[in-house]
């Protein structure tokens, strides 16, 4: 019976904790360091097209909003600002939704390849990339391995910060369209 006990604790132990879960929209990412939680209002790119044309030629992007661009299956990546008018911060996360590394202030028109991964990271692949306005994420207090992110097309069954199942959804994000929310929308 205390093996039985012992199995079960460890099962339950491994797996997230229910209060750890986070309300999830495909509208919207949820970023949690275990103490707080911090909301970004998010386009999809989750296609070859979307991914490639990304912010391109945007004027503005509004504070607390952004692009996540999702991957079929985790890869290296690396990004360029190729006609993009704008200054953007680059969160680069692996396939459990942990910001792996954070590129601050991309010029904009700059042409140098950005990459998803420091020299020397044991573990290159990246399932997601989100970008919002330059100075963003010195803003919400990211800071790269600290911080999960929640979203629900994250595998939920390896997420680090997992989404409540029980939420439902009535409405898809739109694809490529602007978004207009700040912070916590």
């Amino acid at each position: 019976m205390t093996s039985l006990a012992a199995i079960f604790a460890l099962l339950f132990s491994a797996a997230p904790a229910a209060q750890d879960a986070v309300a999830c929209r495909p509208d919207q990412v949820t970023f949690t360091d275990g103490q707080r939680q911090v909301s970004v209002r998010v386009e999809i790119a989750d296609d070859p097209r979307e991914r490639a044309r990304g912010l391109m030629f945007r004027e503005h992007l509004p504070r607390g909003s952004g692009m996540l661009f999702i991957y079929e299956t985790p890869a290296p990546v690396s990004f360029w600002m190729r006609n993009t008018l704008i200054s953007l911060d680059m969160i680069f996360l692996d396939q459990h939704g942990v910001v792996r590394h954070i590129h601050p202030d991309a010029r904009p028109h700059d042409e140098t390849s950005i990459p998803g991964h420091l020299p020397g990271d044991s573990a290159p692949d990246r399932l997601m990339v989100l970008e919002v306005p330059g100075g963003d994420a010195a803003r919400m207090g990211h800071r790269a391995s600290a911080w999960r992110m929640a979203h629900p097309d994250l595998p939920q069954s390896t997420a680090r910060a997992p989404c409540d199942c029980s939420a439902r959804f009535r409405f898809q994000p739109q694809r490529g369209a602007a978004m207009t929310a700040g912070f916590g929308a």
